[in-house]
């Protein structure tokens, strides 16, 4: 039933724009965003805004988490848009982006100390965007990556395992305390269903 009424939110949405502003690009874009709007509404989505350095997690148009988050400086700022969670990485090695940032910077094993990326990465845009752990707590509430979005590595488990729940991969909780304790097992999940995440300025 949800997928239905997503999908007529969407056509209605479309086809409001299109009778009022003659179906330009403009009057497109904002149906689309009005229908992306009523699919975040009723559903599991993630937010990020930059403004307040917030992750807030939503079921059904309302907060049920959130979360103090570092972002991209203004010389690398994340990118902001809507976008589809496909896949996570626990205990995710960490390969230096093609970068002038990143010239002279090594690979990362899991489980190094050295390895930025925390516990779990969750991708949100390729090849370079994600959502990571990190054990740089005091970035948290600044913005301080070169476009990623950190948190907590308590902050970023809990909300990979929401992640992985509405997005068709369900594990019980020993799988979780497993793929957490073998720090050096790289383990990649993707998703049967796509979760949602915005990212606003």
């Amino acid at each position: 039933m949800k997928t239905i009424r997503v999908r007529r939110a969407a056509l209605t949405a479309f086809a409001t724009g299109m009778l009022v502003g003659g179906g330009g690009a403009a009057t497109q874009a904002a149906a689309a965003e009005r229908a992306e709007t009523a699919a975040a509404q009723d559903g599991f989505g993630i937010i990020v805004d930059l403004s307040d350095r917030m992750l807030y997690v939503t079921e059904d148009g309302e907060t049920v988490r959130e979360y103090q988050v570092a972002i991209g400086k203004p010389a690398h700022p994340t990118p902001t848009g809507s976008f589809r969670v496909n896949r996570l990485v626990w205990n995710p090695r960490w390969v230096p982006p093609d970068a002038e940032w990143a010239r002279n910077r090594r690979p990362r094993e899991a489980g190094d100390p050295r390895n930025p990326m925390g516990k779990v990465k969750i991708f949100f845009r390729a090849p370079d965007y994600y959502i990571h752990g990190t054990r740089e707590t005091d970035s948290l509430g600044q913005a301080e990556s070169h476009g990623c979005v950190r948190m907590r590595n308590a902050d970023v488990i809990e909300l990979a395992r929401m992640v992985m729940e509405n997005g068709g991969e369900r594990r019980d909780a020993g799988w979780f305390r497993g793929v957490i304790n073998r720090v050096r097992s790289t383990t990649d999940v993707r998703l049967s269903q796509p979760v949602s995440l915005r990212v606003r300025a």
